[in-house]
């Protein structure tokens, strides 16, 4: 993974956009005393240089009837199977994120649900039939905070890799 050297303005545009995706270019242009076509060429570079993967709206879960965050950490039967499992992971839409992890898991995953119910049902109908060896589930009571990586860079050299 290559590092990228950013100056002093890049990481003022990423501190403010990294807040509020959805500020307006000028108003980040304002707070960096710049021009607003300057902050639209900065933000380019970075979405290019993978430094931005993009923005997003967060949906409250529980507010469209998706009350049980669950995560779970799953034993394959199969080991060699990653990929396979990984690519049926994708398909299924209550499968929200998949990491390969060190440790007692294959992988870990977390899981929206409806319901106890329908957790149940997503494990047995939808997780079982992908050759997993079993499961073991941790379910969320609630989010207590979600937050973006504070923007720590490497000492004074600006690198971020």
């Amino acid at each position: 993974m290559s590092e990228h050297q950013l100056d002093d303005l890049d990481k003022q545009i990423l501190e403010i956009i990294a807040n509020n995706a959805r500020i307006p270019f000028l108003e980040v242009a304002r707070a960096c005393n710049v021009s607003g076509a300057a902050i639209h060429q900065r933000v380019q570079k970075l979405m290019s240089l993978g430094v931005i993967k993009g923005s997003e709206f967060l949906i409250s879960h529980d507010k469209i009837g998706y009350e049980t965050a669950a995560y779970m950490g799953i034993y394959l039967k199969d080991p060699n199977n990653f990929r396979y499992v990984v690519d049926k992971l994708a398909e299924i839409p209550e499968v929200l994120e998949c990491h390969y992890t060190t440790g007692k898991y294959d992988l870990f995953i977390k899981v929206l649900a409806k319901n106890n119910t329908h957790l149940l049902s997503i494990i047995h109908e939808k997780l079982q039939p992908l050759g997993l060896s079993r499961t073991e589930t941790l379910i969320s009571f609630k989010e207590a905070f979600r937050r973006q990586m504070p923007l720590s860079f490497d000492g004074e050299t600006g690198n971020v890799s």
